[in-house]
């Protein structure tokens, strides 16, 4: 987004800044200025001279002596230029004095100084100039000619300055207005923030009635047949077109936008879109077929043969601008071929319209045709915009004679846009900025910006032309930018943050890793892409609710085209990894998502949860691995003791050892040894032994509340007890009667032998426990150990276990 300096003093009048000044403030403010370029930067010394006498010169046949008038002296000028003539008002450069560049159009950094000299022996004081060699061309000044001097009107001041007369005593600055700002996309909506900026007046034009006493709805009928991608549409009509020139001020301000003047018609659609902000378009009423606008969506490979004259293959994405036999535009984007303003138009149909700013882009980009309009469109434009600028246009179009301006609109607009309200609340705005402002102050910030306030509900009224502001927190924003960030006092945000801490979730994780890596087990990270060969290799069942994934729908390839629904694939593959690399006694972790879809289509986003994975080979078995997890789950503070079931029957671990990790009647995880089918699946020839944590259900359960005792006063009491045990009994079992029988001076017991063999009848395994006895406030005697010996014995019977003899 560019503007001219001098067209936005035009509406903040007593804005009396230089440009660095300008560019400084208005960056500080949010309206970030990427830089400036002054346009008399290399012109100096330059004044509107009139020619009195041409001479030929003695000795050379292309050049001229000429004596000019410069105000308050007459210096000779040697000139080649073929268009010179006696009585022509002319730009002339005095001696000392600098041009920007070549008559070729060459532009010389700093410009290029003119010194007095002789030419062919004839002395020459200054240099008359063309419009190249003022920094400009002929795309930008039409009248000047091809080859020669610029010929100034008649009425040009002689002796005055001549940059300022061409209207190149200006500054055009470049911003880079972010997409959400689609009101800055605008001179107006610059101008207004440099007024509040600056704390000046913004006085935008006045714009007046216009029209006959005709009604263009008698002569044209618009219908918008694709609401979603049209939401208004306004027009009016002009006749009895006088195509002409536009004025030098039009002229000159479109020229510093980079826009090239072509006629007052055509300059009146680029003004006002430059000013607005709001893209206009032409069309000649002769050309429109019954006189009857509608708004559609293309055929299926419908053909359009744009303004510059390139037939463009559409499909039913694009939306067109049709008569009632063709389309006359594309819309947002071009006008058509068979619709173009020509030289002997005579009435013509303005047209002002709001389009969906994504569908312009998809369609602009889907055709290869990006214009100035549709740079704006696809920005998302207001639709209250429109009647505006329309306005503005008629009233230009009066005012510059090009036209007779129809009375009437026609304003299709199916669902009234609105401005929102937000909620004030001066106090939570100063918390939040860390300041101490003052409620007035902020409103007369929310004034100088067009923003309305009701004193009764106390909120602030959004204009539609504000689409950034959406929440108390953009209204906090309006309040810092205009009481300037520099000057918002340095302090600390309140909350937990303050202190330095990770969220509650992280301190877990954080606990999580520390454990392991003190276990000896190194950090890995895993894909979360994967194939859904995995699934085999992991020797799932075809109904396996861990084969119903999220697909990726552009896909790196077929290897990483789902989303992981288990974590052991990338564990093992890791671990294959090592194997094959002959590493030895490998211990890996990882902390990382899997992805359940919450429906098969996906119609919503999946469920995310975090998983710790543990994998391993070599020095270790699957006691290890528990008692890791253990640790893992004791260190997060679960402190009620963990459960193990090993009916859970996952098809990847080994059948005889595998166990799902119980807590509170809920399972947080799983252990086990890995299939051997599936370790030789990953090329792995010793036994793997893997731990899955669920860290959702162990954050939800974590605890960092820490309960001591003193040091015991009194002497414990051991018993060991061998026992003669069914195999399906589990030691979990035999450990929950110790816990639910041993009493209060139960202090712990321990599991010291297990054995199986010729010694031991068929179906039986032998199981040794040491139970420790401790009472807090005495010393135990034999009595209190015997009682709670025989409740426990009485217990274990009914598991029909035996002491062993």
């Amino acid at each position: 987004m560019t503007t001219s300096l001098s067209w936005i003093k035009a509406y903040v009048p007593d804005l009396c800044v230089d440009a660095q000044e300008y560019m400084d403030a208005m960056t500080l403010s949010g309206s970030k200025v990427e830089g400036y370029k002054k346009l008399d930067e290399d012109l100096d010394k330059i004044v509107i001279g009139q020619v009195t006498k041409v001479e030929a010169h003695p000795d050379a046949d292309k050049l001229v002596i000429c004596q000019v008038n410069v105000g308050t002296d007459s210096v000779q000028i040697v000139t080649g230029a073929p268009n010179v003539f006696e009585g022509a008002k002319v730009p002339v450069v005095l001696d000392g004095g600098r041009v920007a560049g070549g008559h070729d159009g060459t532009v010389t950094p700093g410009g290029i100084k003119i010194k007095k000299g002789k030419l062919r022996g004839i002395e020459s004081f200054g240099m008359m100039c063309s419009i190249e060699e003022l920094g400009s061309t002929r795309e930008f000044y039409p009248d000047a000619p091809e080859d020669g001097l610029y010929i100034l009107p008649e009425d040009a001041p002689v002796g005055e300055n001549a940059v300022e007369y061409l209207g190149l005593c200006d500054t055009v600055v470049e911003y880079e207005i972010t997409s959400n700002r689609v009101d800055c996309f605008s001179v107006l909506g610059i101008a207004r923030e440099a007024a509040a900026t600056f704390n000046k007046k913004f006085i935008p034009p006045v714009v007046t009635k216009t029209g006959n006493s005709e009604n263009v709805n008698d002569y044209v009928k618009v219908t918008i047949k694709d609401t979603d991608l049209c939401s208004r549409y306004v027009a009016r009509a002009v006749k009895n077109i006088k195509l002409a020139p536009s004025p030098e001020w039009m002229q000159r301000r479109l020229a510093a936008h980079g826009i090239r003047p072509i006629n007052n018609i055509v300059d009146i659609t680029n003004y006002v879109m430059e000013e607005y902000g709001q893209p206009m378009h032409a069309y000649d009423m002769d050309t429109i077929a019954g006189r009857e606008i509608i708004v559609r969506r293309a055929g299926k490979d419908e053909k359009f043969t744009t303004l510059d004259g390139q037939e463009r293959k559409l499909d039913d994405s694009v939306l067109m601008i049709c008569d009632g036999e063709k389309a006359v535009g594309m819309a947002g984007i071009m006008g058509g071929e068979n619709s173009m303003i020509t030289d002997n138009v005579s009435t013509m149909l303005f047209e002002a319209a709001c389009f969906d700013g994504t569908n312009i882009r998809l369609s602009s980009k889907k055709v290869g045709l990006r214009t100035d309009a549709s740079s704006k469109f696809e920005k998302g434009l207001d639709p209250n915009n429109a009647i505006e600028a329309m306005n503005r246009a008629c009233q230009l179009v009066e005012e510059l004679g090009a036209g007779e301006v129809m009375g009437g609109v026609i304003d299709v607009y199916p669902h009234i846009k609105e401005g929102r309200r937000i909620a004030f609340n001066p106090d939570w705005i100063n918390k939040m900025l860390g300041t101490d402002i003052d409620a007035g102050t902020m409103k007369g910030y929310f004034k100088k910006l067009d923003l309305g306030f009701d004193e009764d509900s106390q909120e602030v009224i959004v204009p539609s032309f504000r689409q950034d502001l959406l929440r108390d927190a953009d209204i906090a924003e309006e309040v810092a930018r205009f009481f300037g960030y520099d000057n918002i006092p340095t302090t600390l945000p309140a909350g937990e943050a303050t202190t330095g801490k990770l969220s509650f979730k992280l301190r877990v994780e954080e606990i999580a890793r520390e454990v392991a890596q003190f276990c000896g087990f190194s950090q890995g990270m895993c894909y979360s892409f994967e194939s859904p060969k995995v699934f085999d290799k992991l020797l799932l069942p075809p109904d396996s609710p861990l084969r119903n994934t999220v697909v990726i729908s552009n896909p790196l390839g077929e290897d990483f085209s789902i989303m992981r629904t288990t974590p052991l694939n990338g564990m093992l593959t890791s671990l294959s990894t090592n194997y094959n690399r002959r590493n030895k006694d490998v211990r890996l972790y990882e902390l990382g998502n899997i992805y359940i879809p919450k429906q098969i289509p996906v119609t919503e986003l999946p469920k995310e949860r975090m998983q710790m994975t543990l994998g391993m080979y070599g020095e270790g078995d699957f006691y290890t691995m528990k008692g890791v997890a253990e640790e893992i789950i004791t260190s997060a503070g679960l402190h009620e003791k963990v459960t193990y079931d090993p009916a859970c029957g996952y098809p990847f671990l080994h059948p005889g050892r595998q166990a799902d990790i119980v807590y509170e009647n809920t399972v947080i995880g799983y252990l086990g040894e890995v299939h051997p089918s599936v370790a030789l699946n990953y090329a792995v020839k010793e036994r793997i032994y893997v731990a899955v944590l669920d860290m959702p259900e162990i954050v939800s359960r974590a605890s960092f509340d820490k309960k001591y005792e003193g040091i015991a006063k009194y002497p414990a009491v051991t018993r060991d007890l061998s026992m003669v045990v069914p195999k399906e009994v589990l030691a979990g079992d035999i450990e929950e009667i110790f816990a639910l029988r041993g009493g209060k001076i139960l202090e712990g017991y321990q599991l010291f032998d297990i054995y199986e063999g010729s010694q031991i009848k068929e179906g039986y395994k032998s199981l040794a426990y040491t139970l420790t006895f401790r009472a807090k406030d005495r010393t135990l005697e034999e009595a209190d150990i015997a009682g709670v010996m025989k409740k426990i014995m009485n217990g274990l019977s009914s598991l029909n276990i035996e002491l062993r003899q």
